[in-house]
Protein backbone atom coordinates (compact mmCIF):
# COMPACT_ATOMS: atom_id res chain seq x y z
CA UNK A 1 0.00 0.00 0.00
CA UNK A 2 2.84 2.39 0.81
CA UNK A 3 4.34 1.78 -2.61
CA UNK A 4 1.04 2.50 -4.39
CA UNK A 5 0.57 5.71 -2.44
CA UNK A 6 4.09 6.86 -3.32
CA UNK A 7 3.46 6.19 -7.04
CA UNK A 8 0.18 8.10 -6.93
CA UNK A 9 1.91 10.99 -5.19
CA UNK A 10 4.65 11.12 -7.84
CA UNK A 11 2.09 10.96 -10.66
CA UNK A 12 0.02 13.78 -9.15
CA UNK A 13 3.11 15.97 -8.71
CA UNK A 14 4.12 15.31 -12.32
CA UNK A 15 0.63 16.18 -13.50
CA UNK A 16 0.63 19.45 -11.53
CA UNK A 17 4.03 20.41 -12.94
CA UNK A 18 2.80 19.68 -16.47
CA UNK A 19 -0.29 21.82 -15.95
CA UNK A 20 1.85 24.66 -14.59
CA UNK A 21 4.12 24.45 -17.63
CA UNK A 22 1.13 24.53 -19.97
CA UNK A 23 -0.23 27.57 -18.22
CA UNK A 24 3.08 29.39 -18.34
CA UNK A 25 4.00 28.31 -21.86
CA UNK A 26 3.55 31.22 -24.29
CA UNK A 27 1.38 30.82 -27.35
CA UNK A 28 3.24 29.87 -30.49
CA UNK A 29 2.50 28.51 -33.89
CA UNK A 30 0.54 29.75 -36.86
CA UNK A 31 -2.84 28.80 -35.44
CA UNK A 32 -2.29 30.74 -32.24
CA UNK A 33 -0.99 33.78 -34.10
CA UNK A 34 -3.99 33.67 -36.40
CA UNK A 35 -6.30 33.47 -33.43
CA UNK A 36 -4.56 36.45 -31.83
CA UNK A 37 -4.73 38.41 -35.07
CA UNK A 38 -8.36 37.53 -35.51
CA UNK A 39 -9.12 38.56 -31.95
CA UNK A 40 -7.28 41.85 -32.48
CA UNK A 41 -9.12 42.43 -35.73
CA UNK A 42 -12.43 41.71 -34.06
CA UNK A 43 -11.64 44.25 -31.35
CA UNK A 44 -10.57 46.83 -33.90
CA UNK A 45 -13.51 46.14 -36.20
CA UNK A 46 -16.03 47.38 -33.69
CA UNK A 47 -16.24 51.04 -34.61
CA UNK A 48 -18.83 53.11 -32.85
CA UNK A 49 -20.09 54.75 -36.01
CA UNK A 50 -21.76 51.68 -37.64
CA UNK A 51 -23.34 50.83 -34.31
CA UNK A 52 -24.71 54.33 -34.01
CA UNK A 53 -25.99 54.17 -37.58
CA UNK A 54 -27.72 50.86 -36.92
CA UNK A 55 -29.23 52.28 -33.75
CA UNK A 56 -30.51 55.31 -35.62
CA UNK A 57 -32.02 53.11 -38.35
CA UNK A 58 -33.71 50.93 -35.77
CA UNK A 59 -34.91 54.00 -33.88
CA UNK A 60 -36.32 55.45 -37.09
CA UNK A 61 -38.25 52.23 -37.75
CA UNK A 62 -39.65 52.27 -34.21
CA UNK A 63 -40.53 55.93 -34.57
CA UNK A 64 -42.68 55.21 -37.61
CA UNK A 65 -44.52 52.53 -35.66
CA UNK A 66 -44.92 55.00 -32.78
CA UNK A 67 -46.60 57.51 -35.09
CA UNK A 68 -48.99 54.86 -36.40
CA UNK A 69 -49.98 53.72 -32.90
CA UNK A 70 -50.39 57.32 -31.72
CA UNK A 71 -52.46 58.26 -34.75
CA UNK A 72 -54.67 55.19 -34.27
CA UNK A 73 -55.16 55.91 -30.58
CA UNK A 74 -55.94 59.61 -31.02
CA UNK A 75 -58.05 58.93 -34.11
CA UNK A 76 -60.16 56.29 -32.36
CA UNK A 77 -60.63 58.45 -29.29
CA UNK A 78 -61.50 61.52 -31.34
CA UNK A 79 -64.13 59.57 -33.28
CA UNK A 80 -65.69 58.17 -30.12
CA UNK A 81 -65.89 61.52 -28.32
CA UNK A 82 -67.10 63.24 -31.50
CA UNK A 83 -70.05 60.85 -31.65
CA UNK A 84 -70.99 61.64 -28.04
CA UNK A 85 -70.17 65.34 -28.28
CA UNK A 86 -73.62 66.25 -26.96
CA UNK A 87 -72.83 64.24 -23.78
CA UNK A 88 -69.78 66.40 -22.96
CA UNK A 89 -70.35 69.76 -21.30
CA UNK A 90 -68.11 72.78 -20.99
CA UNK A 91 -66.55 75.51 -23.12
CA UNK A 92 -66.87 74.39 -26.76
CA UNK A 93 -65.35 75.79 -29.95
CA UNK A 94 -65.23 73.33 -32.87
CA UNK A 95 -66.58 69.77 -32.74
CA UNK A 96 -63.55 67.99 -34.24
CA UNK A 97 -61.03 70.21 -32.46
CA UNK A 98 -62.82 69.84 -29.12
CA UNK A 99 -62.83 66.05 -29.49
CA UNK A 100 -59.11 65.74 -30.16
CA UNK A 101 -58.35 68.38 -27.49
CA UNK A 102 -60.38 66.39 -24.97
CA UNK A 103 -58.45 63.23 -25.98
CA UNK A 104 -55.07 64.89 -25.45
CA UNK A 105 -56.07 66.46 -22.12
CA UNK A 106 -57.42 63.10 -20.93
CA UNK A 107 -54.52 61.05 -22.27
CA UNK A 108 -51.87 63.22 -20.61
CA UNK A 109 -53.92 63.30 -17.36
CA UNK A 110 -53.98 67.12 -17.42
CA UNK A 111 -57.77 67.29 -17.06
CA UNK A 112 -58.45 71.04 -16.99
CA UNK A 113 -62.17 70.58 -16.41
CA UNK A 114 -63.21 72.96 -19.20
CA UNK A 115 -64.64 69.90 -21.00
CA UNK A 116 -66.05 67.08 -18.85
CA UNK A 117 -68.19 63.97 -19.49
CA UNK A 118 -71.85 64.49 -18.59
CA UNK A 119 -73.40 61.03 -19.02
CA UNK A 120 -72.77 57.46 -17.89
CA UNK A 121 -71.61 56.40 -21.34
CA UNK A 122 -69.18 59.30 -21.74
CA UNK A 123 -67.82 58.82 -18.19
CA UNK A 124 -67.19 55.09 -18.74
CA UNK A 125 -65.56 55.84 -22.07
CA UNK A 126 -63.32 58.46 -20.46
CA UNK A 127 -62.26 56.00 -17.75
CA UNK A 128 -61.31 53.37 -20.32
CA UNK A 129 -59.51 55.93 -22.45
CA UNK A 130 -57.41 57.42 -19.65
CA UNK A 131 -56.24 54.03 -18.32
CA UNK A 132 -55.37 52.85 -21.82
CA UNK A 133 -53.56 56.11 -22.48
CA UNK A 134 -51.48 55.92 -19.31
CA UNK A 135 -50.31 52.40 -20.16
CA UNK A 136 -49.96 52.59 -23.93
CA UNK A 137 -49.34 56.20 -24.88
CA UNK A 138 -46.84 56.79 -22.10
CA UNK A 139 -44.65 54.00 -23.48
CA UNK A 140 -45.12 55.05 -27.09
CA UNK A 141 -44.37 58.72 -26.51
CA UNK A 142 -41.37 57.84 -24.35
CA UNK A 143 -39.86 55.94 -27.28
CA UNK A 144 -40.69 58.79 -29.60
CA UNK A 145 -38.95 61.26 -27.30
CA UNK A 146 -35.93 58.96 -27.06
CA UNK A 147 -35.69 58.92 -30.83
CA UNK A 148 -35.92 62.70 -31.13
CA UNK A 149 -33.30 63.26 -28.44
CA UNK A 150 -30.90 60.62 -29.76
CA UNK A 151 -31.14 62.01 -33.26
CA UNK A 152 -30.00 65.41 -32.01
CA UNK A 153 -27.09 64.11 -29.91
CA UNK A 154 -24.53 64.26 -32.71
CA UNK A 155 -25.53 67.84 -33.57
CA UNK A 156 -25.22 68.82 -29.92
CA UNK A 157 -21.72 67.35 -29.61
CA UNK A 158 -20.67 69.01 -32.88
CA UNK A 159 -21.84 72.35 -31.51
CA UNK A 160 -20.04 71.89 -28.20
CA UNK A 161 -16.79 70.86 -29.89
CA UNK A 162 -17.02 72.92 -33.08
CA UNK A 163 -13.52 74.35 -32.59
CA UNK A 164 -11.91 70.91 -32.24
CA UNK A 165 -11.03 68.51 -35.01
CA UNK A 166 -13.41 65.65 -34.27
CA UNK A 167 -13.78 62.86 -36.80
CA UNK A 168 -16.76 60.47 -36.93
CA UNK A 169 -15.02 57.93 -34.68
CA UNK A 170 -14.06 60.50 -32.02
CA UNK A 171 -17.51 62.06 -32.23
CA UNK A 172 -19.27 58.73 -31.66
CA UNK A 173 -16.92 57.90 -28.81
CA UNK A 174 -17.66 61.22 -27.14
CA UNK A 175 -21.41 60.66 -27.51
CA UNK A 176 -21.23 57.14 -26.05
CA UNK A 177 -19.04 58.25 -23.16
CA UNK A 178 -21.27 61.14 -22.06
CA UNK A 179 -24.56 59.95 -23.53
CA UNK A 180 -26.66 60.50 -20.41
CA UNK A 181 -25.29 64.03 -19.91
CA UNK A 182 -26.01 65.13 -23.48
CA UNK A 183 -29.48 63.58 -23.39
CA UNK A 184 -30.32 65.48 -20.22
CA UNK A 185 -28.94 68.78 -21.57
CA UNK A 186 -30.88 68.41 -24.80
CA UNK A 187 -34.16 67.34 -23.17
CA UNK A 188 -33.92 70.12 -20.57
CA UNK A 189 -33.17 72.70 -23.28
CA UNK A 190 -36.16 71.60 -25.37
CA UNK A 191 -38.38 71.69 -22.28
CA UNK A 192 -37.24 75.23 -21.44
CA UNK A 193 -38.02 76.38 -24.99
CA UNK A 194 -41.48 74.78 -24.80
CA UNK A 195 -42.15 76.52 -21.49
CA UNK A 196 -41.22 79.91 -22.99
CA UNK A 197 -43.28 79.28 -26.14
CA UNK A 198 -46.33 78.19 -24.12
CA UNK A 199 -46.12 81.23 -21.83
CA UNK A 200 -45.81 83.65 -24.76
CA UNK A 201 -48.71 81.97 -26.58
CA UNK A 202 -51.03 82.18 -23.56
CA UNK A 203 -50.00 85.78 -22.97
CA UNK A 204 -50.74 86.99 -26.53
CA UNK A 205 -53.42 84.60 -27.83
CA UNK A 206 -55.39 83.68 -24.69
CA UNK A 207 -54.95 87.22 -23.28
CA UNK A 208 -53.69 86.06 -19.88
CA UNK A 209 -51.30 88.19 -17.86
CA UNK A 210 -47.73 86.95 -17.51
CA UNK A 211 -48.15 85.32 -14.08
CA UNK A 212 -51.37 83.53 -15.09
CA UNK A 213 -49.77 82.37 -18.34
CA UNK A 214 -46.76 80.93 -16.49
CA UNK A 215 -49.11 79.44 -13.89
CA UNK A 216 -51.16 77.70 -16.59
CA UNK A 217 -48.00 76.40 -18.29
CA UNK A 218 -46.64 74.96 -15.04
CA UNK A 219 -49.96 73.34 -14.08
CA UNK A 220 -50.16 71.82 -17.56
CA UNK A 221 -46.66 70.36 -17.93
CA UNK A 222 -46.85 68.84 -14.44
CA UNK A 223 -50.34 67.46 -15.32
CA UNK A 224 -51.92 69.22 -12.33
CA UNK A 225 -54.56 70.87 -14.50
CA UNK A 226 -56.45 72.88 -11.88
CA UNK A 227 -58.84 74.12 -14.56
CA UNK A 228 -59.08 77.74 -13.50
CA UNK A 229 -56.83 78.65 -16.45
CA UNK A 230 -56.88 76.72 -19.72
CA UNK A 231 -56.97 76.99 -23.53
CA UNK A 232 -60.44 78.28 -24.39
CA UNK A 233 -60.10 79.65 -27.94
CA UNK A 234 -60.05 77.74 -31.23
CA UNK A 235 -56.44 78.68 -31.98
CA UNK A 236 -55.42 77.97 -28.40
CA UNK A 237 -56.82 74.44 -28.48
CA UNK A 238 -55.23 73.72 -31.85
CA UNK A 239 -51.89 74.81 -30.35
CA UNK A 240 -52.54 72.88 -27.12
CA UNK A 241 -53.00 69.56 -28.96
CA UNK A 242 -49.34 69.55 -29.98
CA UNK A 243 -47.88 71.62 -27.14
CA UNK A 244 -49.34 69.56 -24.27
CA UNK A 245 -48.10 66.30 -25.78
CA UNK A 246 -44.56 67.54 -26.36
CA UNK A 247 -44.11 69.50 -23.11
CA UNK A 248 -45.43 66.87 -20.69
CA UNK A 249 -43.41 64.09 -22.27
CA UNK A 250 -40.29 66.26 -22.49
CA UNK A 251 -40.51 67.02 -18.76
CA UNK A 252 -40.82 63.31 -17.95
CA UNK A 253 -37.83 62.53 -20.16
CA UNK A 254 -35.74 65.23 -18.51
CA UNK A 255 -36.30 63.68 -15.09
CA UNK A 256 -35.57 60.22 -16.47
CA UNK A 257 -32.27 61.36 -18.00
CA UNK A 258 -31.37 63.19 -14.79
CA UNK A 259 -31.83 59.97 -12.83
CA UNK A 260 -29.78 58.10 -15.44
CA UNK A 261 -27.02 60.73 -15.21
CA UNK A 262 -26.91 60.46 -11.42
CA UNK A 263 -26.77 56.66 -11.55
CA UNK A 264 -24.02 56.72 -14.16
CA UNK A 265 -22.01 59.17 -12.04
CA UNK A 266 -22.31 56.91 -9.01
CA UNK A 267 -21.20 53.91 -11.07
CA UNK A 268 -18.13 55.74 -12.33
CA UNK A 269 -17.21 56.85 -8.82
CA UNK A 270 -17.51 53.28 -7.60
CA UNK A 271 -15.39 52.02 -10.50
CA UNK A 272 -12.66 54.56 -9.68
CA UNK A 273 -12.62 53.44 -6.04
CA UNK A 274 -12.35 49.80 -7.03
CA UNK A 275 -9.60 50.43 -9.60
CA UNK A 276 -7.59 52.63 -7.23
CA UNK A 277 -7.73 50.11 -4.42
CA UNK A 278 -4.52 48.15 -3.86
CA UNK A 279 -4.60 44.36 -3.93
CA UNK A 280 -3.84 42.53 -0.71
CA UNK A 281 -2.90 38.93 0.05
CA UNK A 282 -6.50 38.28 1.08
CA UNK A 283 -7.69 39.44 -2.36
CA UNK A 284 -5.26 37.08 -4.09
CA UNK A 285 -6.32 34.20 -1.88
CA UNK A 286 -9.98 34.95 -2.65
CA UNK A 287 -9.18 34.94 -6.39
CA UNK A 288 -7.64 31.47 -6.12
CA UNK A 289 -10.91 29.64 -6.59
CA UNK A 290 -9.49 26.18 -7.32
CA UNK A 291 -7.00 26.30 -4.44
CA UNK A 292 -3.90 25.50 -6.52
CA UNK A 293 -2.05 28.63 -5.33
CA UNK A 294 -2.06 29.99 -8.90
CA UNK A 295 -4.20 32.96 -9.98
CA UNK A 296 -5.11 32.86 -13.64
Amino acid sequence: MGRDEALQSLLSEHSNEKNDLQRRKPRSGNASEKEINLEGQNDEQKPLVPQCIDAKQQAEFNFQAVLLWLAAYLGGGTLCFLLINNQIKGIKTNGYLDAIYFCVVTMTTVGYGDLVPDSQVSKLLACIYVFTGMALVGLILSKAADYIVEKQEINLVKTLFKNENFGPKELSKEVETHKAKYKFILAASIFLVLMIVGTIFLYFIENLDFVDALYCVCSTVTTLGYGDKSFSTTGGRAFAVFWILSSTICLAQSFAYLAELYTEKRQRSLAKIVLARKLSLLDLEAADLDGDHVVR
